[in-house]
């Protein structure tokens, strides 16, 4: 029950994440919880204000003997990516996350957490609520719809800020201090297919499921499983023996997708030899994928014969296009050991009454990379005569390694916990580099507790992580620099 949340060390933290999960908080659904967060600070006696598209500010005066160090602007978004398990009955706009306690991690029941970035909004909420920390005068920012496009970030307004330092709290490891991150653009391809009477006389869904998903930006390297690609390689397998009538995978560009389903087209007469070589391609998938996806399940089940189906000649460009379209890291960073450069994830992949939409999220932290693979994207889909769209861009965040704060932190990481953080950027996509275009002055730094699973229903916060964050965070605000 969320009750137990309350419970965990630092209570202050946990109390105010518990508060914030029972608002519903969808991208581009914000309301209620831009209203709970002006509630909030109106509770506090705090100042606070809302901009044209939603972002909320809130101002707290500094602590006794803090009055002559620089402003901090800590900042984290409201939003949350909301992704459940197909067996999962849940009302995301109507229903607060159901959290539980597993050892040292929280969880939710079968969706999404929104630890991402729910402990961020919660430990600054901590901050302003506290009587007893010691900070300089704060500016507490809170985006929206960072997960799907970032449009809170983008449509700040220069001049409403007035920190020098910028403390972004959405970075999922404990011990990394990020100092840079990826861009990107959203790149969607759609077409149209003749919507045919369908002649065959069978019909079967084709399921994949059970795929972790998870982060298309931190995650990406691990090589987990693309359900849209699992399954146009399905069907690129039964492509002489069947027709395609619907296809429906993933749900968000920023998650990889777990889950695809297909209805398809068949002459009973072949429908043996369908379930044989549908056997064949099953098997050598989980095979391949028995190490990184031990849950996934692929099925082939009897229905209804569609009434309508895509022609034969459309169905071969089709599949083409979806296997040809570049899926994972496309190139790790020369400069930066381990880190990804350039990807791209096949989000979501729909199918249906003559239309089809392919969409992909392409990162890069190198601009030129990130045209280059938009340029063989677009290639693909313009040979299978497919118009394409470019939207969602936004830049990436240049690592500053001469940065004041990331001095100051580096010496407190060391002091604290005996040991060297890791100082990185990342492939996901943070806000600092859009907010750093109307601020560029602003020094900017990116840390948070440990989260494994964002943007997928095994999203879990650590508890211990937790408390070291919080730890952490209490100690930057009390060394700010002077003014």
């Amino acid at each position: 029950m969320n009750h137990k949340i309350n419970e965990i060390e630092p209570q202050e933290v946990w109390r105010c994440f518990s508060a914030l999960n029972a608002v519903p908080r969808a991208s581009k659904k914000e309301e209620k919880v831009i209203d709970f967060m002006v509630q909030f600070a109106k509770e506090l006696d705090l100042s606070v204000a809302v901009d044209a598209v939603g972002n909320v500010l809130v101002k707290k005066p500094a602590s006794l003997g803090m009055e002559n160090k620089k402003t901090v602007v800590m900042q984290a978004h409201l939003d949350m990516v909301h992704q459940k398990n197909n067996d999962t009955e849940f009302d995301f706009d109507k229903q607060g996350i159901d959290m539980y306690v597993d050892g040292d991690w929280v969880r939710a029941r079968g969706t999404t957490l929104g630890a991402d970035n729910g402990l961020g909004v919660a430990a600054i909420m901590a901050v302003l609520a506290s009587k007893d920390i010691v900070h300089p005068a704060l500016e507490a920012l809170f985006t929206i719809d960072e997960e799907t496009g970032m449009t809170g970030a983008m449509g700040l307004q220069g001049g409403w800020l007035q920190g020098q330092i910028l403390l972004n709290l959405d970075t999922e490891e404990d011990d990394e201090i990020g100092v840079g991150c990826a861009g990107g653009v959203d790149v969607t391809a759609f077409g149209q297919f003749d919507d045919e009477p369908n002649h065959l006389n069978g019909g079967f869904e084709i399921s994949v499921t059970g795929l972790q998903g998870g982060h298309s930006g931190m995650e990406i390297h691990k090589g987990l499983g693309n359900a849209n690609k699992l399954m146009n390689r399905i069907l690129w397998a039964l492509d002489e023996q069947v027709v395609l009538s619907k296809l429906h995978g993933g749900s968000l560009r920023n998650a990889i997708p777990r889950e695809s389903v297909a209805i398809i087209a068949v002459a009973q007469e072949q429908r043996d030899q369908v379930q044989k070589v549908f056997d064949q391609v099953r098997s050598s998938i989980l095979e391949e994928y028995k190490h990184l996806e031990p849950e996934l399940s692929l099925t082939l089940d009897p229905c209804a014969a569609p009434a309508r189906v895509m022609s034969q000649a459309d169905q071969k460009i089709f599949l083409s296009a979806v296997q040809g379209t570049f899926n994972g890291v496309y190139r790790m960073s020369p400069a930066i050991e381990g880190l990804v450069e350039t990807s791209n994830n096949v989000a979501k992949v729909t199918l249906d009454q003559g239309q089809i939409q392919i969409d992909c999220l392409t990162r890069s932290s190198v601009d030129s990379s990130k045209e280059d693979l938009t340029n063989s994207l677009s290639a693909v889909f313009g040979l299978a005569g497919y118009q394409v769209r470019y939207a969602g861009t936004y830049p990436g965040w240049a690592p500053n390694m001469d940065s004041p704060i990331l001095k100051v932190m580096e010496g407190l990481y060391c002091d604290i916990f005996g040991q060297q953080p890791n100082v990185a950027a990342c492939h996901a996509g943070l806000e600092c580099g859009i907010l750093g275009q109307n601020y560029p002055d602003l020094d900017m730094i990116s840390f948070g507790p440990t989260i494994k699973g964002a943007h997928s229903p095994d999203e879990r916060a650590s508890i211990s992580s937790t408390q070291k964050f919080w730890r952490f965070l209490k100690a930057v605000l009390a060394e700010i620099p002077q003014a």
